[in-house]
């Protein structure tokens, strides 16, 4: 039995920077890709591409992939393409943190590899030969350390590893190293043919191949990555476990070497070289070499790997601070108005975060103060967030009929919040003057009047549905009157449910005797000195959730 490596006919394998692979049937005569999501293949958070980065474009029965004037350009094995290339079994393209490989259609044996499964162990001993990293390079010091470097000075394969050591030096991306690999491998041992495969998980791909059609035992391959030997097959037509399979005796293959991709501490892959009986057969000194080189490129590919995870990382961090930036200019200024002092402010358990608050200033002088917690947090809460935003400007565009304009806002959420996510949310309008608050809630916490008077209430009882569950339902309005020295505390849970080292919760009682020892403080101090108490509270730990305090304090 035999079980492929890789073979998918006429398709592409998409690989990204995780490793994880994507299969794309070829089933159109053009395919686009790019962080656009106007492209067939749309990798929005791939932030090595372009918009429109490149086409694969099936012309005359020929495929080609031509750059689209992307700004990091476009790779075909190894080689930036100026002008539209012609792109096969075997080719291998990278953009941005992706290589893209073209599984050729024409059968498993157009560059593949096929494990032979075989019960047999290498039968004839004196055909084989086995080896390993630490035989070879010893430990530092010893006899066989020395006498192994002593026996390459001024040979073929010293030659081989400066040359290796000095193309590997060098920086370069995955997509280049691996070809670049390849290339030093068969070139150090003249290999007629040969193969890199690194593991993803308990997947072998295959990242670079000189050649086509390998069948490589499963002895091999496990002696290989589980046990951690270099091997080498002088005469595969001698070995009765590998006779057997007709491949080795049609291709002729009369010599074979398979090494680990070995770091120090752990394998990461292989290399397999092989040569046809009328070129040449391997030595040990190519099996010692390969097997060094081997060490050598799996160092740089983990460097390269880890160097291309920074990288991304960093990016990252970058584009999560534009749009840190980018959430707090949506979220609303608190006005500055006669008869009503407002301050607010939100800190994101993240970068960004899902909570939200908004005033909308009215020609008649009263003012809609909005709080909203979408589910979650980070990225997905915060775009949630900005399309809340859009919407709440739109439907409470006019101050009357608050309810209604609940009922509004959440058949519109529901139309386009995914199942897993939800919003908490609160709307009142506020008259300065006449000290009315109508209000409407969605779910969320109800919040706190303190009054000047002494005491505090809870806001509850009118309002329905947390929005975007269930888009028929109903809301209800409600009035309060806020006297001069009253104050109205809207916030988010992430106030009132952080605990602290003995998993006791803020709570709102806590929450509104503070906000009364602090009444004749202005609006904006007092966001800050709950805030403060709140980090305060928690003894330094990591909050566990977005917090949010709003404040309108009536003058």
């Amino acid at each position: 039995m035999t079980a492929p490596a890789q073979a998918t006919p006429r398709e592409l394998v998409i690989r990204d920077l995780e490793g994880q692979t994507t299969t794309i049937a070829l089933d159109r005569d053009r395919i686009t890709l790019g962080r656009s999501s106007a492209n067939e293949l749309s990798y929005p958070d791939d932030i090595g591409l372009s918009r429109q980065h490149l086409a694969i474009v099936s012309r005359d029965g020929q495929w080609t992939v031509e750059d689209l004037g992307s700004k990091n350009g476009t790779l075909l094995n190894g080689v930036r393409i100026e002008k539209p290339m012609p792109f096969g079994p075997g080719d291998r393209v990278s953009a941005g943190h992706l290589t893209i490989e073209f599984a050729g259609s024409g059968g498993a044996n157009q560059n593949t590899v096929m494990f032979v499964e075989n019960k047999e162990q290498f039968s004839n001993s004196a055909t084989t030969v086995v080896a390993s990293l630490g035989t070879v390079l010893g430990s530092p010091g010893d006899d066989l350390n020395k006498t192994t470097v002593m026996s390459m000075q001024g040979t073929p394969q010293m030659r081989a590893l400066i040359d290796a050591g000095r193309e590997l030096a060098g920086h370069r991306p995955l997509a280049e190293l691996f070809p670049l690999i390849m290339d030093l491998s068969t070139k150090a041992v003249r290999a007629g043919r040969g193969v890199l495969m690194t593991l993803d998980g308990d997947q072998l791909n295959v990242r670079a191949a000189h050649g086509e059609g390998f069948q490589i035992s499963s002895t091999v391959r496990d002696r290989v990555l589980k046990g951690k030997d270099s091997l080498l097959i002088r005469d595969a037509q001698l070995d009765q476990a590998l006779r057997q399979h007709m491949s080795i005796v049609e291709q002729k293959v009369r010599s074979m070497i398979a090494v680990p991709l070995q770091t120090n501490d752990r394998v990461i892959g292989l290399i397999y070289v092989d040569s046809p009986d009328n070129i040449r057969e391997f030595t040990v000194e190519d099996l010692n070499l390969l097997t060094v080189m081997a060490n050598i490129a799996a160092i740089r590919i983990e460097h390269a790997r880890l160097n291309e995870i920074e990288e991304a990382e960093r990016a990252m961090a970058k584009d999560m601070h534009q749009a840190a930036l980018i959430q707090e200019r949506l979220l609303g200024t608190p006005p500055v108005m006669e008869g009503l002092d407002i301050g607010a402010k939100t800190v994101a358990s993240r970068a960004v975060g899902g909570d939200y608050y908004d005033f909308i200033k009215y020609p008649d002088g009263r003012v809609g103060i909005m709080v909203g917690d979408v589910a979650g947090k980070g990225m997905p809460a915060a775009l949630l967030m900005s399309s809340l935003q859009a919407r709440v400007h739109v439907v409470f565009e006019e101050p009357d009929e608050l309810a209604q304009k609940l009922t509004r806002l959440n058949k519109s959420t529901c139309a386009n919040c995914p199942d897993n996510r939800f919003i908490t949310f609160f709307t009142c309008i506020a008259d300065p003057k006449t000290g009315l608050v109508t209000y409407a809630n969605a779910g969320h916490n109800p919040p706190l009047v303190v009054r000047a008077k002494g005491g505090f209430e809870l806001l509850s009882g009118a309002g329905g549905m947390i929005l975007g569950i269930l888009p028929m339902s109903k809301y209800e309005e409600a009035t309060i009157t806020l006297e001069r020295g009253d104050i109205l505390v809207l916030f988010s849970d992430g106030v009132t449910e952080e605990v602290d080292p003995n998993d006791q919760q803020f709570g709102e009682e806590r929450l509104a005797n503070m906000v009364a020892e602090l009444r004749d403080r202005a609006a904006a101090e007092i966001v800050q000195e709950v805030h403060r108490a709140v980090h305060a509270f928690t003894q330094g730990a990591p909050a566990a959730d977005d917090i949010t305090v709003v404040i309108a304090r009536r003058l």
